[in-house]
């Protein structure tokens, strides 16, 4: 489904990602994990269109959408749940889901979506009528994931949506997850908390200082003594 070759991205003269090689295909859920300022949001943002690539090509679904708009690339069915969750705070959990269905295609079937996204996270239902500003850390996460999906995204990416939550809240948010993969959905998750990333996904990918420096099944690299060592505690 989605398809990263030779990727680098720069700020200006100063390169953050390099030769960055990484395939999602449909169904799977891949995670990519690594320390702070290793490039993963870099990553994410550079693929959605926000960040152009200095090299490289991103083609999803066969298709070359190598510096493409962000807006096109949401109508071809990409969606970035940004870290930090960016919601509108003074307005209420209706009009911030509302909000992400902004194609054609999305608010025909707005209804229907909606519906769907109550049933996993019918929190957001009592809360409807809220405002953002008034939601838990991780009731915020859910609507921030809510509005995503209102796009109705072929591929879901997310950008630590673990960031900040209790571990309960962690285990709610990744048991969603579960149910959107078992339902059909693409998902490509990054992820600081590596142990919990790396037993969700099929496949993960290590990324440190710009570059992918190990790769494999998440249960493999979950076993892997640099990663256990670095990154798991054991």
């Amino acid at each position: 489904m989605l398809s990263v070759k030779g990727l680098s991205v720069a700020y200006g003269e100063i390169q953050v990602v390099w030769d960055l090689n990484l395939e999602v295909g449909k169904g799977e859920k891949v995670a990519m994990v690594g320390p702070n300022g290793a490039g993963k949001t870099t990553t994410l943002k550079s693929i959605v269109g926000l960040i152009p690539p200095k090299s490289g090509r991103v083609e999803f679904l066969g298709e070359d959408i190598t510096g493409k708009h962000a807006h096109d690339i949401v109508r071809k069915g990409i969606t970035l749940v940004p870290e930090g969750r960016r919601l509108f705070p003074k307005m209420t959990v209706i009009e911030n889901l509302e909000l992400g269905a902004f194609t054609p295609e999305a608010k025909a079937k707005k209804g229907d979506t909606l519906e769907w996204i109550f049933q996993i996270f019918p929190v957001l239902k009592e809360r409807r009528n809220q405002t953002a500003e008034t939601l838990s850390g991780g009731e915020g996460q859910m609507l921030a994931i809510a509005r995503g999906l209102m796009s109705r995204p072929k591929l879901l990416m997310l950008d630590e949506p673990s960031l900040g939550l209790a571990p309960k809240l962690v285990a709610q948010i990744f048991a969603s997850f579960e149910r959107l993969h078992e339902e059909g959905m693409t998902i490509l998750l990054v992820e600081q908390f590596v142990a919990k990333a790396l037993s969700f996904a099929e496949r993960g990918y290590l990324l440190e200082r710009g570059r992918i420096v190990k790769e494999g099944a998440g249960e493999e690299l979950l076993r892997d003594e640099y990663i256990r060592k670095v990154y798991v505690g054991g």
